[in-house]
């Protein structure tokens, strides 16, 4: 979080923000919704156009509903990059086979998404419902508060933030005891703001089984848009997104099992590999530093002398030469990369130990755009006299300010 800040600091964009907490598609976030008790529309995730019409036959009813999987909001106003106009469509059956070969296979972006957007690998097929009422509902961890809170609108069904801006009025804010739990008058106080049509009583059990997903399954998001009612006053999650604490991975082994990797940057999924901390940024300057701290200052610096970072890459403090080939190959997998700055302050990581692995990096990676080097510390000096004797094209600095601006020299 402190590099995004860095980021948001020289006024850039994270375009490939390092994964802090896991994230499932819709169709997995209702299964356990539904173990815990959450009434959630019928639905059959399918990945081949095959599956799909067999899917529909087995639904209810002569319509059915095909919503693209990607781990995005917004899906229902993306745009395919193959033209095709939004991700979430009510369609009669026998139109499904025409629809799922629009959106199987295709990349779709939304607002969310980033231009590149994401790609569609699986669809979930589900029963049309009868809603007569939709409303938001999310349970997040704040830090204001301290906790988890629940956030109830009786509008849904659309972006939180168009409706926030349109009735904040309409919002309503319940901080939630950790310790305690979820209380009957808080679960009274949330029903009563969702404004709902049907039993009270069974809306409060509703409130209360979705915060028991949530504490059960160590969530840090239970987002449900829109929270419906059906025609008949039954309280249904329609449309759910949930994310997980990552630190919980080794209790939550079932959970984690379902990560969808296709839906990640793949240099985020190299760097968790490799244990190295990367973000990705939109800059042209790539960086390879050991330690938060003095990689957001070589972000800084590389900013104040003109040039822009592309990314923040920490190597931590005890990085082996593998760990250091990955993270030359991480870096210049981004086609923006114009030249490439490492700025290394030996401690417990060893000058030497870097300059092997920058060696091995180049000669395996073919490296064909500049790169400055800073060494300083732990074994500096033999560091340095393997890199000069490397025969490579390396440019050696002396400081990192002289980094910064060699560094913004090349490719000026």
């Amino acid at each position: 979080m402190a590099a995004i800040a860095s980021a948001l600091r020289l006024g850039q964009r994270a375009t490939a923000r390092g994964r802090r907490f896991l994230n499932l598609h819709e169709y997995q976030s209702a299964q356990i919704l539904a173990a815990g008790g959450v009434t959630v529309p019928r639905g059959i995730a399918a990945t081949t156009v095959e599956e799909c019409v067999k899917a529909a036959a087995q639904l209810k009813g002569d319509e059915v509903v095909i919503k693209s999987q990607i781990l995005a909001g917004g899906r229902g106003l993306g745009t395919f990059t193959n033209g095709f106009q939004g991700g979430v469509h009510v369609i009669p059956k026998s139109k499904t086979q025409e629809y799922a070969e629009k959106m199987i296979g295709q990349t779709l972006v939304t607002k969310q998404s980033g231009p590149e957007g994401k790609p569609v690998n699986t669809v979930l097929m589900a029963e049309k419902m009868d809603l007569v009422n939709e409303m938001y509902f999310a349970i997040l961890l704040d830090r204001a508060f301290g906790g988890p809170v629940v956030i109830a609108c009786a509008e849904g069904g659309t972006s939180i933030e168009d409706l926030a801006e349109k009735y904040p009025e309409k919002i309503k804010k319940v901080p939630i005891d950790i310790v305690a739990g979820m209380t009957d008058q808080q679960a009274s106080e949330i029903v009563d703001a969702l404004e709902i049509s049907g039993s009270k009583p069974a809306a409060i059990e509703q409130v209360k089984a979705l915060y028991g997903v949530f504490r059960d399954s160590d969530c840090t998001m239970v987002e449900v848009n829109p929270l419906a009612e059906d025609s008949n006053g039954t309280l249904i999650a329609a449309d759910a997104k949930l994310g997980f604490d990552d630190n919980t991975a080794f209790r939550q082994k079932d959970i984690f099992a379902q990560r969808d990797h296709s839906q990640e940057d793949p240099r985020d999924v190299a760097a968790e590999k490799w244990d190295l901390n990367y973000i990705g940024l939109d800059g042209s300057i790539g960086c390879m530093v050991n330690g938060a701290g003095l990689a957001m200052a070589t972000m800084d610096i590389i900013q104040m002398h003109g040039g822009s970072p592309a990314n923040f890459l920490d190597v931590g403090g005890s990085a082996k030469k593998e760990q250091i080939v990955e993270a030359f190959k991480i870096v210049t997998t981004d086609p923006n990369v114009k030249a490439i700055l490492v700025n290394i302050f030996g401690g417990i990581m060893k000058c030497d130990v870097i300059a092997a692995g920058i060696v091995a990096g180049v000669e395996e990676v073919g490296l064909q755009i500049p790169l400055i080097v800073r060494l300083e510390g732990t074994n500096v000096d033999a560091g340095k006299d393997i890199i000069r004797n490397s025969g490579l094209n390396i440019l050696a600095a002396d400081d990192l300010d002289d980094a910064a601006k060699k560094a913004v020299a090349a490719i000026a």
